[in-house]
């Protein structure tokens, strides 16, 4: 499937785009999301995670690097903006990526090259206060089954 844009004029319509996603996300899924600061990164996570089913308040994990949360499945939510000068190889990223989990990683373009073939690539980019455009690069199979779902519902 083709990449696909989504455009948000609110945060209602944002945190409605994400609850969608999360709710059809499956196993193993990872989601790259990439944008400016400010763009939204964090309150899409947010959401995604409600649509995961996950009733935990989740924040970013900028200072942590990464927080687990329980859902229908598991989410483990990354934020790797200070990542710089530490070998991302030796942090057992792979347990998280290649897991039953659900990974969202924040400021993904740091560690592109750990990513799994199979990750829904996501770049946010702000076009008005509340309005955000949302470019949706599906890569591999399962990514492109999320995708097609997602353009059903």
């Amino acid at each position: 499937m083709a990449a696909m844009k989504f455009t948000t004029k609110s945060l209602e319509e944002t945190k409605s785009l994400g609850r969608r996603l999360g709710s059809i996300l499956n196993p193993g899924q990872v989601i790259a999301l990439e944008g400016d600061l400010g763009a939204g990164k964090t309150t899409f996570t947010k959401s995604i995670a409600l649509g995961l089913g996950v009733d935990d308040v989740v924040t970013s994990p900028t200072f942590n690097l990464i927080n687990e949360y329980m859902g229908r499945l598991p989410v483990y939510h990354f934020d790797v903006y200070r990542l710089d000068g530490i070998d991302a190889d030796y942090m057992g990223f792979d347990e998280y990526l290649f897991s039953d989990g659900v990974c969202i990683i924040e400021w993904a373009d740091k560690i592109k090259e750990l990513l799994p073939e199979d990750t829904l690539y996501i770049y946010i980019k702000k076009i008005s206060e509340t309005g955000r455009e949302f470019d949706f690069k599906p890569n591999g199979k399962k990514s492109n089954e999320v995708m097609e779902v997602l353009m059903s519902c």
